[in-house]
């Protein structure tokens, strides 16, 4: 766990083992970085996606937690992250 988004794998290890669902405002995740989001993250779906493997730092943060991205609302800015 290195870099920017470590702050963010952090974050979805310590909620509860019972909680299976979490849904943050980019404001949120934004907090939890103290950083900004990449203009990507807000325009490209894409960028939100589940992948196993590949250079996507952000995608390892979430997965390498336990969770998987459910939905993004790019436009009301939000995305529901479920455990895997």
């Amino acid at each position: 766990m290195a870099g920017k988004y470590a702050l963010l794998e952090k974050y979805l290890r310590s909620l509860p083992r019972t909680q299976e669902e979490v849904i943050l405002t980019f404001e949120n995740i934004e907090q939890v970085l103290n950083d900004a989001l990449p203009p990507s993250a807000h325009e490209d779906r894409a960028w939100w996606g589940n992948q196993q493997q590949g250079t996507q730092v952000d995608v390892v943060a979430w997965m390498d937690a336990g969770w998987m991205v459910d939905t993004v609302d790019l436009r009301e800015k939000w995305v529901k992250f479920v455990r895997q």
